[in-house]
C-alpha cells in the first residue's frame, strides 16, 4: 500500500524528471522539497514506489524516473491543472478569433496549441455525418444557375453549383428558400434527406422539374459520406524531444503521419474512462497497438452547443507537462466549442 507521503515523493519525482530529464534521488528532493524526512526516509519511500513498479532506476546506482505505470498514477491522483496565464487565456481569443471559417479555425487552434504546449497537436474535423442542419441559402448566378450553400451546425459550409432545367424566378426563388429552411433546420442530415425528397410535391407541375433538381442536388449534400479527418502540427517538437525515445524517433514520425492510426487512437481516447478534468489520457504502453508506445496522448472533445462531436489534443513524448498540457488542451476545446456555438 502506498501511503501519502510516498504518493507525495511520486509527484515530485515526475515534476523534477518532467523539468530536468534527468533521474531523481533522494538528496535532490530533500534539498529542493519541504517534506521534514530525512534522505533516508525518502529513499524507503522511492524503494516501496519502486516495488509498486510506479518508478524505476534507469542506470545502476542512479535517480529515478516515472514509468507508464507511474505517470498513470500521477495524471489520474496528483495532477493539478495549473490554470492558464491571462496572457495566455488572451492569445487564444485573439488568434482563434481572426478565424474566417472552419477550416481556417481549426488550422489555428492545431498551431496555437502546439505553441502552448510544445507537442504535437491534433484536431479531428466534425463528422457531417453526426451535424444538424443550420441553414440553406440559394444564390441566384445566372437565369438557368444558381449556388446552394448548405451550412450545419458544426461549421461546415458546403457549396455547390447547380445547373437548372429552366429560368427561375425570383418569387420561386423565394419561397422555396422560406420552405427549405422551414421543413430541414434543425433536424440531422438523414432526417433532412428525407424531408427534402418530399419537398417537391409542396409546388405545382411547372416549378416542379426545377425545384426536383435543387432539391436533388441538397439531398446529395445531405448523404455525402466524408470520411473523418485531422489536422495535424507541431511535428518538429517530437525531433526536439528526440532523447525521449529509445532508439530511433522516425517509427514514431511515421505513426503520426498514418491519418487512420490516428483517428483510431482518437476514438480510443475519447472513449476511455481515464479521464481527468474532461481530459482523456492515454499513457506509454497504452497507445502501442498504435505503434505510439513511447509517446502520451491527451484530448478533449469538442463542438457546438457543448455537444462534443470531435476532438483535439496533443501527442508527446510520455516525459511532458501533464498539468499544463492538459489545462491548454480543456481550455481551447472550450473556447472552440464557444467559437461554434457563436457562428
Amino acid at each position: 500500500m502506498v501511503s501519502d507521503r510516498s504518493l507525495e515523493v511520486l509527484r515530485v519525482i515526475v515534476q523534477d524528471y518532467v523539468a530536468s530529464r534527468e533521474p531523481v534521488g533522494s538528496k535532490s528532493i530533500v534539498e529542493r522539497h519541504s517534506f521534514g524526512v530525512s534522505a533516508a526516509t525518502i529513499r524507503n519511500d522511492m524503494a516501496l514506489l519502486e516495488e509498486e513498479e510506479l518508478i524505476v532506476a534507469p542506470h545502476t546506482s542512479s535517480g529515478r524516473v516515472p514509468t507508464d505505470k507511474g505517470y498513470r498514477v500521477f495524471v489520474d491522483q496528483l495532477a493539478d491543472l495549473r490554470p492558464l496565464t491571462s496572457a495566455q487565456r488572451t492569445a487564444i481569443e485573439t488568434f482563434l478569433g481572426q478565424s474566417v471559417d472552419l477550416d481556417d479555425v481549426l488550422a489555428r487552434t492545431v498551431r496555437l496549441l502546439s505553441q502552448l504546449t510544445h507537442q504535437v497537436a491534433l484536431v479531428q474535423y466534425p463528422s457531417l455525418t453526426r451535424s444538424k442542419v443550420r441553414h440553406v441559402e440559394l444564390v441566384p448566378l445566372a437565369p438557368r444557375k444558381l449556388m446552394s450553400v448548405f451550412i450545419t451546425d458544426t461549421g461546415r459550409v458546403e457549396q455547390r453549383n447547380i445547373d437548372l432545367p429552366a429560368d427561375l424566378d425570383g418569387e420561386l426563388l423565394t419561397t422555396l428558400r422560406t420552405r427549405l429552411n422551414a421543413g430541414i433546420g434543425g433536424l440531422g442530415l438523414a432526417d433532412a434527406a428525407t424531408a427534402l425528397a418530399a419537398m417537391p410535391q409542396q409546388f405545382g407541375p411547372q416549378q416542379r422539374p426545377v425545384v426536383e433538381r435543387i432539391v436533388s442536388s441538397l439531398v446529395e449534400q445531405a448523404a455525402e459520406n466524408r470520411q473523418d479527418r485531422l489536422v495535424m502540427a507541431g511535428a518538429a517538437n517530437l525531433v526536439r524531444t528526440e532523447e525521449d525515445f529509445s532508439g530511433s524517433i522516425y517509427p514514431v514520425l511515421e505513426a503520426i503521419e498514418e491519418q487512420v492510426t490516428l483517428l483510431r487512437l482518437f476514438g480510443e481516447v475519447g472513449s476511455d474512462k481515464n479521464d481527468q478534468h474532461g481530459v482523456a489520457v492515454s499513457i506509454g504502453r497504452e497507445n502501442a497497438e498504435f505503434g505510439l508506445g513511447e509517446t502520451s496522448v491527451l484530448t478533449h472533445g469538442y463542438g457546438a452547443s457543448g455537444t462534443a462531436i470531435a476532438r483535439l489534443g496533443v501527442l508527446g513524448p510520455t516525459r511532458m507537462d501533464y498539468s499544463n498540457n492538459m489545462a491548454a488542451v480543456r481550455a481551447v476545446a472550450r473556447y472552440l466549442t464557444r467559437l461554434l456555438g457563436e457562428d
